[in-house]
């Protein structure tokens, strides 16, 4: 396993992070469990979790997943060797049936209370906006399209007050974003830079794969010169780039035929795209999921790539991307499909 560091902190993470998103929907707890145990085994000492999950978000599976989790760190008793991550959800329709009030002082406090009972811990190591409260770009949008009607007002000072409290309260120790564009980014990192008291956010989790570069348009140059690293989610387009829907395939039980509605890796351009990577890793002697893994593991501004999986199987190609190290001509062949079809599914 490679490892880094959490920016701004001494806090070493493996370049594989384990995502948790389908636990207790398409995984059973007890397959929860077991990917935890074997991710362990190979080195990965990062997981990250939301209180939304399973995916998809419903009240009937409310943070089921971060008691799956709960359960497996009383079982191991293992809890600090475990950097973890967790998210409080937004005000958005999908989420309505946990709370409406966004990122209230009391919405946080509660949020983050009720993710410490669940995952039978003291503290969270990360703990993160799963999005913006304001209208913007995110979860597939591809340009921003100012919306007259949205009255949200700045907020972003009293939120980095909750959040700084918490922090001396011991109860997280670091503060990050997710789904967030260049402006908001900026605009968390400027408020603690202006008032030093305030936590400074230290990771952006971020939708990031072959299929969709467009964290390298503002962001990228962002994470460098700020020092904020990218959480990278999505980097095998819910699974389209292992290749398994090439050729209008859908195979049985898999996510796209079980929740047709994540259908944006897909498309036409997407999935011609998806046949020129393939056709590339084939002809380099490796499998598509793990050369697509491989890219994102090597960008210079990703902190950690999150990977998620159904089967053992999957999760043990996953990981064992970390092997894989491409060369500069895989590289280079990788952009001239990319400047030919460029991110083709946001």
């Amino acid at each position: 396993m490679i490892y880094t560091n959490l920016p701004h902190t001494d806090i070493e993470v493996s370049k594989i992070c384990l995502g948790t998103m389908t636990w207790g929907n398409q995984n059973t707890e007890a397959e929860g469990h077991a990917q935890m145990d074997y991710a362990v085994e190979q080195g990965v000492n990062f997981f990250d979790t939301a209180e939304l999950y399973p995916i998809p978000a419903h009240k009937d599976r409310y943070a089921v997943t971060e008691k799956i989790i709960g359960s497996w760190f009383k079982k191991k008793g293992n809890r600090e060797d475990i950097v973890l991550a967790s998210k409080i959800a937004g005000r958005a329709e999908m989420s309505k049936f946990i709370r409406t009030t966004g990122f209230s002082r009391d919405s946080i406090i509660e949020a983050v209370e009720g993710s410490l009972q669940r995952l039978g811990t003291d503290y969270i190591d990360l703990y993160q906006l799963h999005w913006p409260e304001r209208s913007t770009n995110y979860f597939g949008k591809r340009g921003y399209t100012h919306d007259i009607a949205d009255h949200w007002e700045d907020n972003i000072h009293q939120i980095l007050e909750t959040l700084r409290d918490l922090v001396r309260e011991g109860k997280i120790r670091h503060v990050g974003v997710s789904n967030e564009t260049p402006w908001g980014t900026m605009r968390y990192l400027e408020e603690s830079k202006v008032h030093g008291t305030l936590p400074r956010m230290i990771t952006v989790q971020n939708p990031y794969s072959l299929l969709n570069r467009l964290y390298e348009v503002g962001m990228a140059e962002i994470s460098a010169r700020e020092q904020i690293g990218l959480l990278a989610y999505s980097p095998l387009g819910f699974g389209a780039l292992s290749g398994k829907y090439l050729g209008g395939r859908m195979p049985e039980g898999s996510r796209l035929q079980r929740f047709p509605q994540y259908n944006r890796y897909v498309g036409e351009t997407a999935s011609e795209a998806t046949k020129q990577y393939y056709e590339l890793a084939q002809s380099s002697g490796i499998s598509l999921a793990q050369m697509s893994l491989a890219f994102v593991n090597s960008r210079h501004f990703v902190t950690s790539n999150i990977i998620g999986a159904t089967t053992m199987r999957q999760l043990k190609e996953n990981i064992g991307s970390i092997e894989v190290q491409l060369t500069e001509e895989i590289i280079n062949e990788i952009d001239v499909i990319h400047q030919r079809l460029p991110n083709p599914a946001p």
